[in-house]
Parts: C-alpha cells; structure tokens; sequence
C-alpha cells in the first residue's frame, strides 16, 4: 500500500463481498473505502449516488455472475463511499458534526485523488452513479493524468436547474424536519428506479426496490443532507463541467435508464465529449441506477468497452447464454471507439457518427 502525508487509515476486521474497509483521513475528511480483489490488478474507482453506498448502489451489477466475473478478473475494486455513508453503524457512520464544513464537490473531486494517492494508484479505471458520476468526471477533469477510463451511469455535468434545485431543497428540508422519513425515501427511489419497479396502487413495489427502501434506513439524514447541499447548496452547489469534458484524455462508455429524470444530462453529456472515444446505451424501461435495476444491460457495452483497453472475460465463463463472446469471435471493426455500445435489446444504443 502506498503513503500519503495526513492520510492515515484504520482497517475494519470485515472482509466480504462487501470488501474490506479502510477509513482513510484527507485533507477533506475521513471517507470509507471497501477494498475488493487483487491489489496487484488494475484499480477500478467506484462513486455511489446520493444517499447510497456500494452495497446499495453496486450490489445488483456485481452480484451479476457474468459482470462480476468480467470486474473481479481485470481490477481490484476501490468502492468509495460519501462521508458518512458506509455501511454498518461503525466508525464514521454516526452523524457527522455540524461543525466541519460541508465539503464543495471540488472537495469531493479532492478527497478522490487522495484516495489514489494512499494506495499508491498511478491511474485508474472510474465508475459513478448520478451524483457519483459527476465526482469522478470533474476528478477526471482536475487530475487527467490519473483516469484511463470513465463508465457513467445517469451522469450529471451541468449545474442544477432551478427545476433541480427546488427539488432538492425540498428534499433538504425534508431531512431537516423529519429525516428520512417515509416521504424523503419516495423522492430518492423516484430519483434512482423506474415507475414500472416502483410500483402502484395495485402493483406492488419490486425486491430492488424494497430492499433499497430498507438500506436508507441506515442512513443518518444529517450526513444526506451534507452530500445534497455539496451538489445543490447555495454556495459549494456542483457547477458546469462542460468546458472540460473534450479535453479529457479517456474513453467514456455512458449508460442511462430512458425513464431517468436525467437522460437529458446525460444526452447533453455525450454531445459534449469527444464522439471518438464516447458511446452512449439507453436502457429502455430503466431508471437511473441501472446498476440495480438492469444490470445484465450493461455487460456487453463493458465487455466490449474493456476490450479496447486488452480487458476481458474469463474463458470459463464465455459460454454463457447472456453473453457469448470471447476475443476470438469478435469482428475487429467492432472494437472501434464508435463500436463501444451494441444495438441489443433491452438497450437502445447511440453510436456518434464518423467525423
């Protein structure tokens, strides 16, 4: 493990699927890290959304055998949780005091790069979730050199609309006075899940969805509050990264549910990057967090993504019906960057056109 002046970290005797956990000191704060897989691989970075952690953000996509397989046989994992997310009630997890400032998203970018730092990473694979998404593209932005690849799920680039932002400052209100209360967790599921898993008067709510409802329990509304001001707040709230997003110097493979209340931020994103080295899937009938909803979606774009970078799957698994690829019976022309997402049902890709 590498070192870094002010950073030093307490291990946690909880090794699972859920990883190890590290609680690591920067110059922003003491953040929870889950360490999952060979440190000696390649690291992949991940950033969970608002009000979530790995375990509630990530479970779906890597309890996916296939995508699991496809993770866990190229990258050692680096699950980053927002301050005062992680999992469990133990060191950190309690309420953060009101009197550390609350953190700007510049900050948040920051405290990533620490983190790289520590483990002695030079550069890394990044994966984000919405809120999560937009930390490690501005990462990606300020530290160009430290990021090889961006896979963006529901991503966020510009800053709150005033649409966005009363939403959310009714959502901060809502913590305020009644914490995370019945209604405060419909207005996050209605953020990350579809209407059709959300269900109705008649339908009832799907296992995602009810296990979700169950993990914000455990979230403590004032640290909620503190990662919402830190991406709506009046003052540190998150700003445009549009300039930036052309001169970044890696591919980016961005995925987005067609019934996210952000597919336009992401449409907008991927006009904005370099079209060679972007791609787009739409998942049809999916929400934002794809990674629990539809998670089977996103294995082909990746594999085929990860391709590019000399990436793949395990041979044991190729034979799988979901995906039945492997390096030899794939056709050079669609390792090409314009290549990286499939027109494949239930995904509706956009491939940018030649320029």
């Amino acid at each position: 493990m590498g070192d870094s002046s002010g950073s030093v970290s307490i291990d946690i005797e909880t090794i699972s699927l859920s990883g190890k956990e590290h609680i690591i000191h920067t110059s922003c704060g003491s953040v929870s890290v889950a360490v999952l897989g060979d440190q000696d691989k390649p690291a992949l970075v991940t950033y969970p959304d608002l009000a979530l952690n790995h375990m509630s953000c990530f479970q779906g996509l890597f309890f996916c055998p296939e995508a699991s397989s496809l993770l866990l046989h190229n990258f050692c994992i680096y699950h980053i949780c927002p301050p005062g997310h992680q999992v469990g009630n133990h060191l950190g997890a309690a309420a953060i005091s009101s009197d550390i400032p609350v953190p700007s998203v510049d900050d948040l970018a920051d405290q990533v790069a620490d983190i790289v730092d520590y483990f002695g990473l030079d550069a890394v694979m990044c994966m984000g979730v919405t809120a999560g998404a937009y930390i490690l593209t501005l990462f990606a932005t300020k530290y160009r050199e430290r990021v090889i690849g961006l896979i963006l799920v529901s991503p966020l680039c510009k800053a709150p609309s005033w649409t966005e932002w009363l939403y959310n400052k009714f959502m901060s209100n809502l913590l305020y006075f009644y914490g995370m209360c019945g209604l405060m967790k419909d207005c996050l599921l209605q953020r990350y899940f579809s209407k059709e898993v959300r269900g109705s008067d008649v339908v009832p709510e799907s296992e995602i969805v009810q296990a979700c409802r169950s993990l914000l329990d455990e979230r403590q509304s004032t640290n909620v509050s503190r990662f919402l001001q830190a991406i709506n707040g009046q003052v540190c709230r998150r700003h445009d990264i549009t300039d930036g997003l052309k001169k970044l110097q890696c591919r980016t493979l961005i995925f987005v549910g067609e019934d996210s209340p952000f597919h336009s931020e992401a449409i907008h994103m991927t006009t904005e990057l370099d079209r060679r080295y972007s791609a787009l899937v739409e998942v049809q009938a999916c929400g934002s967090m794809v990674t629990e909803e539809q998670p089977h979606a996103m294995l082909i774009p990746m594999e085929y993504f990860l391709m590019g970078y000399g990436l793949y799957r395990p041979c044991c698994l190729s034979g799988s019906p979901r995906s039945p690829l492997s390096p030899s019976c794939i056709s050079p022309e669609l390792l090409t960057p314009e290549s990286m997402g499939l027109k494949l049902k239930p995904i509706k890709t956009r491939v940018p056109l030649q320029v």
